[in-house]
């Protein structure tokens, strides 16, 4: 039952194409297993996966899993995918994310009150690759967006979860 177990989560895994918690794996495994050993099987095929060198691999990103390529062959994979012309992020937008990123959920006029400029295009562009996205309205006076990070955020600087950033007392204050 353990095999096949793993064969279902597998192909939820791969199916889903999102990051699933072990809570709507074990929904869509009709409440039949528990978070354990769900959690067991997914172990057993990042373990599964690495030993073999496949070209897939299953990421922890805060509490859900996903399926994905291997980094190892993240160049041919770009080769394919990836427009000739990178898409670069400017320094603005760069300043903004981190600003996010360390002091999520944020305003935007928190965020132009601590980078002392509008930062409607640098929010936009964010918005639009999928680093950040609205997370609610504050119960103040005109409702302001508060913004935070997403999953892809924290794939593309390949950690699993925001704690892993740098610790910012090394840097100047925000």
């Amino acid at each position: 039952m353990k095999e096949e177990l793993k064969n279902i989560v597998e192909s939820l895994l791969f199916a889903y194409a999102e990051p699933i918690s072990l809570k709507e794996l074990n929904l869509a495994l009709n409440n039949n297993y528990s978070s354990e050993e769900i959690e067991c099987v997914i172990n057993s095929l990042i373990n599964e996966y690495r030993q073999n060198k496949r070209g897939i691999q299953i990421i922890k990103l805060e509490n859900k899993y996903q399926m994905c390529t291997n980094k190892e062959y993240s160049s041919y994979i770009k080769n394919l995918l990836e427009p000739k012309r990178k898409k670069t992020l400017s320094q603005a937008t760069l300043e903004t994310l981190v600003i996010i990123a360390y002091k999520q959920p944020i305003t935007k006029i928190e965020i132009e009150n601590i980078r002392g400029v509008k930062c409607d295009k640098t929010i936009q562009t964010l918005l639009e690759n999928n680093i950040i996205k609205e997370a609610g309205r504050l119960n103040k006076i005109g409702k302001p967006i508060i913004y935070k990070t997403t999953d892809e955020f924290l794939r593309i600087l390949g950690i699993e979860s925001l704690k892993e950033l740098p610790s910012m007392s090394n840097y100047e204050k925000i």
